[in-house]
């Protein structure tokens, strides 16, 4: 058993490195295409066909890039397809959420305060939200509402806010915003393998047989194109989350997830403007860190706007950080709600070493990562995963308090 989850866990370091490299990969050739359509610049003379040129200059050399708006009137004989950065991103990230997630769905995947069904139920759960977005989503595009591309915009950001809220009715806040990273990534993913690879190998096949391609085509695969600018940096913020509690674990964790969309709006704007040489709007900058102050504020927002306890109810219970007299409280909690994986020797099935080498087990140890206390159980529910050792409110109202009335005090 320890040696198979000694395997386990460097299989899942593994997937996540394979992850993240293909993710860079993706992305980069997204962000060059992106910056170089916009960059693109018409003259006089250009070959029949000819969108536009861009010079550019790296690694010693300079390089004379044209585009071709439907296509070149014959096929070269060399042609590189972009998809596989795409491919493999998706998949290998779903392969981690299939190691990390389902594997450990009772500690990582469910939260049975908000529903309480079996791991197969909520994995099926899982599959069907991502496999139902990009349906949902496809026939939006296609529809009479896809002629108009913000108008398909807009809707697009009310889906996303919708399973925002779904899935932390569902999940635990970590999963629930790993799972809107892949929500998001699902639907990119799923651009380039049903639509804007298939329309370009059907231009491909008409220059082949002789035939003039059809321009809707390169517009359908460019407004997806479009789709997956805006929502590429949100994508990067969730599958980053679960490192910040206070993003995923506290009340309001769905309102943070929309105005993470919006923040990816607002930079991509910067740059696409900027790339687009129509000048600087540095409006955008004000309007994200205005954005990201808001998501702050939510994340530590007065219990008194959910009914929860207010901490100051408890904060005058405590005037010393180490008070043997109250700390004792403190840690008779930790451990009682935290001791069984934060220990040398962990008892948590499946826990073969303390979550990220943290150990609790004396009032020093306790005392020490105070701050990691506070934030990941007390500020936010974090800890424990999916609430597993059912920590009450008020018990993390006295986390909070210990902590805030200690540090106040120095």
């Amino acid at each position: 058993m320890y040696e198979f989850a000694i395997a386990w866990e460097w299989l899942a370091f593994a997937v996540r490195w394979l992850h993240v490299v293909t993710a860079i990969a993706w992305i980069g050739s997204s962000f060059f295409f992106i910056a170089l359509d916009l960059g693109l610049v018409k003259r006089p003379g250009l070959p029949d066909g000819v969108y536009g040129e861009e010079w550019q200059v790296h690694g010693g050399g300079f390089y004379h890039i044209q585009k071709y708006l439907v296509a070149p009137s014959n096929m070269p004989d060399h042609l590189t397809w972009h998809k596989w950065e795409s491919y493999t991103t998706w998949l290998s990230g779903f392969a981690l959420l299939a190691v990390v997630y389902y594997g450990g769905a009772d500690l990582f995947l469910i939260d049975r305060n908000l529903l309480d069904v079996s791991s197969s139920t909520a994995i099926l759960i899982s599959i069907a939200s991502l496999s139902i977005g990009w349906i949902f989503y496809n026939l939006l595009c296609k529809s009479p509402l896809g002629k108009n591309t913000w108008g398909l915009m807009a809707l697009l950001y009310v889906l996303l806010v919708i399973m925002a809220w779904g899935y932390t009715q569902i999940f635990t806040g970590r999963a629930a915003f790993l799972h809107l990273g892949a929500f998001t990534a699902t639907i990119m993913s799923a651009n380039v393998f049903f639509i804007i690879i298939p329309n370009q190998k059907i231009v491909v096949a008409d220059l082949i047989a002789g035939r003039t391609p059809d321009p809707k085509l390169g517009a359908q695969a460019k407004q997806r194109s479009l789709h997956n600018n805006y929502l590429t940096l949100p994508v990067i913020f969730f599958m980053l989350s679960n490192h910040y509690p206070l993003a995923f674990a506290t009340e309001f964790n769905w309102i943070i997830a929309a105005l993470v969309f919006l923040m990816g709006v607002t930079i991509r704007h910067w740059f696409n403007t900027v790339h687009a040489r129509k000048g600087h709007p540095h409006w955008t900058w004000l309007v994200t860190t205005l954005l990201f102050i808001a998501i702050m504020w939510l994340s530590t927002v007065p219990k008194v706007l959910t009914d929860a306890l207010e901490t100051s109810e408890v904060a005058p219970a405590f005037s010393q950080f180490a008070s043997n007299a109250h700390f004792s409280n403190v840690v008779e909690t930790v451990s009682g709600r935290c001791s069984m994986c934060h220990a040398a020797e962990p008892v948590w099935e499946g826990i073969v070493r303390p979550p990220k080498d943290v150990v609790l087990d004396s009032e020093a140890a306790i005392a020490a990562h105070a701050r990691e206390i506070y934030l990941q159980a007390g500020r936010s529910h974090a800890m424990p995963p999916g609430n597993v050792t059912e920590v009450t409110p008020e018990e993390r109202a006295l986390l909070v308090a210990w902590y805030e009335s200690s540090v106040a005090s120095k």
